[in-house]
């Protein structure tokens, strides 16, 4: 059928089916005739006999002399010299110089079929015509008894019409009238032979004039009547004969019609479209060699000239001829298996002539037919050019050269000059660049889609692809087999991405160089196509994913390669454009791999961290803060939040991808944070200094006789009065033992410590990754997990700080606040204080982290001196203090501050010096007698509140910073000294009450 013609096939194709096409005229079969269908059951041997009388009745007509006619007794006596050659059709060969028209064609001279052609043709040397009408009989296959019988034919009309032109006679009515069937070798032959001529007046004078028909004209419709009997019987063809006379009539009638309506020159029997044109394609088909089907005979240049000489009875020009010599080349080059390109070559030659002759007329019988033929040529073309990788290859890259010419070409005379709506519009259409761009694309489309098929689309395919294409599916299966038995095997779309980088490559470098004279872009076109094709598949790819996974990340990094691979092949074929290569990087949107990469690394990020939150707060509550659980002392939570915060940082550093630095402020902050959240929950709810500092009572006033008249019994009314206190003035939170509060210390100060560990080594990871960007990052200028230090360094202080206020207010409360000077001082000394406090300090120093002991201990100890003033200065109507009683005091603070010492082997000297001296300060009060204090007090009142205080002294709130220079402190000193002078004093400013 038509369309087999098409099937793709590469050069070198099956010689059979060359041969299956060709034998008995099947080419023509195979790809249908654009010049149309002549009909009427004429045969290629019936064109084929018409088209060699009309080119032996031109040639008598050409030379001036009469054709002589030969008997076969004579010629066979003249066979092997051709002494007397006929004239003008009997001319000699010419073979010592280049053919001409091969020249102007561009093919070469002689046949490329090699040693055995010219074996084959050196055997039929001896054989061979020596005249181009004797050469012009054999390519046409016409037997000498039909050449001779022709000939005598032609002798007998010449004769009998002597002047006549040859143009002016109807040769097949003429001759029907010169044989009998006594002519003929059997009867059968003669019938044969008188149907073809009858067939021949038809398509000329009926179904194909030259001239459209005259519906009343009746002569049509005789000829159809006579064409007709005659194929049931034979018609009389004598002179005399009635039939032929009425055949006469109607075939002149017919054959001598004119536009103008006066008598012709020529009677036109043979030049109507599409018979002239099938008659002179037989014609030029004798071109080729018999012996070679694919090779031009040497002598084209003699055949050529004297097969022109028909043009007056065909009604041929030299466009018509350029036309259908294309198509006779074009035809014979595809039905022989498309493997002689210099006939392809040919084809191109005259399609540049044929491209002038377009535009030299509008002829509408010429277009019609280049329309007709171009378009077929065009067809094939554009088939092997729209999938031109699975046409051309390496070995045959030259020829799509020429393929592409063809099809430019044609597609420009169709569009340029054929074209109404193109003329009509006039734009600014570039054809050859527009067709050109659209093979590009086509084709690349389609290679795309062969290796999706391959990767994704098993092998049913196979047979349809080239042996590069096989090869390269025979490394694909070879990686697949291998990557079987590895644990990460590439994806099968980073296999494709690496086979588009070298389709794209390939394209570059053989395929491009050649569009490029068409299009200025070519290379770039074909990498954007690429570009886009591949996108597609990515974005359904990115769409089917949710989290990141090793085969996510490997096809984002070949995607991402490719891209820059591509835009790297379009930016150096642009370099010379106008725009700079700017219109196809536009067309190039980019594939952002790396934001796609960043949005999966974020939600893992996302993913890790809200496992290592719920993980911080589960593992908080079952945290007991237990000493004991190991060696180090702090709580094995610590170690499992900074585990996983170890093998997160791994985990992240680990993903195949280059924005390590760009990404990891995101991880970081969420570990920072999550870290954070520990710290705070490790803290929380162990209280602070307020929570455990007793509430201040009242002011009151103390009288000579209220200590020693309220406790004559000292251990009842002590006890009453402790537990009064205790139960009216304490806040803290006193679930935690002191062991666990130490853990919670030292669990800080070891996250503190590891800090740096981690910092340290994401440094390293970062050196050690892979982007550029790492001088950014790793020059350890940057801290990482500032915020949880400085959240484990306040930690600290406050756990520290805690802890001492609530072993000082809580812890031995019942030795110190509720004991501490109640009565009588000198029976409620601070020794039972020192011994517990004793106990205690050695539990934390045993129990506390070596790095922190000191600063828990220094805050046990700034506790202690505050408390110590709290009794002293606000410890309530319990405690009352004469001037002598300030030497027991100093003496306890002393044995306080000794403690702290352990004689050299606890606090520093200066450090306990510096925490003693408002306690000093404070002791000095104590030392002053009530009037100096009295004095004191508005000294100081006077300096605080200015002259307001000479008429009446204020009561100075109380600030709890206590100093020898704030009135608050000196009218608490006067509130707690027992003596009349002081009573007074407070009851006559102040009206304090003497009781709580």
């Amino acid at each position: 059928m038509a369309n087999d013609i098409f099937r793709e096939r590469g050069v070198g194709e099956s010689k059979m089916h060359t041969a299956m096409i060709m034998a008995d005229g099947g080419a023509a079969m195979e790809f249908p005739n654009p010049f149309g269908e002549v009909g009427n059951s004429l045969s290629d041997l019936d064109l084929r006999e018409t088209a060699y009388v009309v080119f032996v009745g031109a040639g008598r007509s050409s030379g001036g002399k009469p054709l002589t006619y030969i008997s076969q007794s004579e010629k066979a006596e003249r066979s092997s010299s051709f002494s007397a050659p006929p004239p003008s059709l009997q001319r000699s060969l010419t073979s010592t110089a280049a053919s001409k028209v091969k020249k102007a064609l561009g093919m070469n001279s002689s046949s490329k079929r090699g040693a055995a052609m010219e074996s084959s043709a050196a055997q039929a040397k001896s054989k061979k015509p020596v005249t181009a009408g004797e050469l012009m009989r054999v390519q046409m296959r016409v037997s000498e008894q039909t050449d001779s019988r022709i000939r005598r034919g032609l002798l007998r009309i010449a004769a009998g019409q002597l002047g006549r032109r040859i143009e002016s006679i109807v040769l097949p009515l003429e001759l029907l009238q010169q044989f009998k069937p006594s002519d003929f070798p059997n009867h059968s032959e003669y019938e044969a032979w008188q149907k073809r001529n009858l067939k021949v007046l038809e398509a000329g004078l009926v179904l194909h004039p030259y001239l459209p028909l005259n519906k009343t004209d009746t002569a049509p419709q005789r000829l159809r009547q006579m064409v007709r009997g005659a194929l049931e019987k034979p018609i009389e063809t004598g002179k005399n004969s009635e039939s032929m006379q009425v055949l006469r009539n109607a075939v002149m009638s017919l054959a001598c019609r004119s536009f103008d309506g006066h008598p012709p020159e020529a009677c036109h029997w043979a030049d109507g479209p599409p018979l002239n044109l099938h008659l002179y394609q037989m014609l030029l088909e004798a071109c080729f060699d018999l012996n070679d089907e694919i090779s031009i005979i040497e002598e084209i240049d003699d055949v050529l000239e004297l097969i022109k000489k028909t043009w007056v009875i065909l009604g041929m020009n030299q466009m018509l001829h350029n036309l259908c010599f294309a198509w006779v080349l074009f035809h014979r080059y595809v039905a022989s298996g498309q493997v002689e390109n210099d006939l392809l070559f040919a084809v191109n030659h005259l399609l540049i002539e044929i491209e002038k002759d377009a535009k030299a007329t509008k002829d509408p019988a010429y277009v019609k037919v280049l329309s007709s033929t171009l378009s077929s040529m065009l067809g094939w073309a554009e088939k092997r050019l729209l999938a031109y990788h699975d046409t051309f290859c390496n070995g045959d890259i030259d020829l799509m050269q020429i393929v592409v010419s063809l099809g430019v070409t044609a597609a420009k005379i169709l569009v340029e000059d054929i074209s109404h709506e193109y003329r009509r519009k006039r734009k600014e259409v570039d054809v050859a660049r527009d067709r050109v761009d659209t093979y590009i694309r086509s084709s690349l489309r389609a290679a795309f889609a062969q290796n999706c098929l391959k990767f994704f689309g098993g092998h049913a395919f196979d047979s349809m692809l080239k042996t590069e294409d096989l090869r390269r599916m025979e490394k694909v299966n070879t990686i697949r087999q291998s990557s079987k038995n590895r644990k990460n095997s590439l994806p099968l779309l980073s296999i494709l991405a690496q086979e588009i980088t070298e389709l794209a490559f390939s394209e570059k470098g053989m395929y491009s160089p050649i569009l490029k004279k068409w299009h200025p872009l070519a290379a770039g076109v074909a990498v954007a196509t690429l570009h886009a094709c591949f996108g597609n598949e990515l974005k359904q790819f990115v769409s089917s994913i949710s989290e990141l996974t090793p085969d996510a990340l490997q096809v984002l990094k070949s995607a991402d390669k490719l891209e820059k691979d591509l835009v790297l092949i379009a930016v150096a074929d642009s370099a010379e454009s106008e725009d700079g290569g700017k219109s196809i990087i536009q067309a190039m949107p980019p594939y952002e791999a790396e934001a796609v990469v960043a949005k999966l690394v974020k939600s893992w990020i996302r993913s890790r961290l809200d496992i290592l939150k719920e993980w911080v707060d589960r593992n908080l509550q079952q945290e007991v803060w237990n000493p004991q659980a190991n060696k180090e002392r702090f709580a094995p939570s610590a170690v499992e939040v900074l585990r996983i915060i170890d093998e997160t940082l791994e985990a992240f550093f680990l993903l195949p991808i280059q924005s390590h630095p760009i990404l990891f402020p995101d991880l970081l902050t969420g570990l920072d944070r999550c870290l954070q959240q520990y710290i705070s929950k490790a803290k929380s709810g162990c209280g602070t200094r307020s929570t455990f500092i007793p509430t201040l009572p009242a002011l009151t006033r103390c009288s000579a006789g209220s200590k020693f008249g309220t406790f004559k019994k000292k251990e009842k009314p002590h006890m009453g009065q402790r537990r009064k206190a205790q139960v009216g003035t304490m806040n803290g939170d006193c679930s935690f033992s002191i062991p666990q509060l130490c853990v919670r210390i030292n669990t800080l100060q070891h996250i503190r410590k590891e800090l740096q560990v981690l910092e340290n080594r994401i440094v390293t990871y970062l050196r050690n990754c892979e982007s550029n960007h790492v001088e950014d990052n790793a020059d350890g200028s940057g801290k990482r997990f500032e915020l949880s230090a400085a959240a484990c360094l306040e930690g600290i202080l406050k756990l520290c700080e805690a802890t001492a206020y609530k072993i000082i207010f809580h812890d031995l409360s019942h030795v110190f606040w509720d004991g501490l000077y109640v009565g009588e001082v000198s029976s409620s000394r601070i020794e039972p204080f020192l011994q517990e406090l004793e106990q205690i300090l050695e539990i934390v120093s045993t129990t506390v982290h070596d790095r922190v002991r000191t600063r828990v201990i220094t805050d046990i100890m700034r506790a202690s001196f505050d408390g110590l003033l709290l009794v002293l200065l606000a410890g309530g109507p319990s405690r009352a203090f004469t001037l002598q009683d300030s030497e027991i005091i100093e003496e306890d603070f002393k044995f306080l501050m000794e403690l702290f010492w352990a004689n050299g082997d606890g606090l520093p000297t200066e450090l306990i010096d510096k925490h003693s001296i408002t306690v000093k300060s404070i002791l000095l009060l104590f030392h002053s007698d009530t009037e100096s204090l009295i004095e004191r007090f508005k000294s100081v009142s006077l300096e605080t509140y200015g002259s307001s205080a000479k008429s009446r002294l204020p009561l100075p709130p109380t600030s709890g910073q206590w100093s020898p220079t704030e009135p608050n402190t000196v009218l608490r000193v006067l509130c707690y000294r027992q003596d009349d002078m002081a009573a007074k004093f407070l009851k006559k400013n102040y009206n304090l009450p003497k009781k709580l």
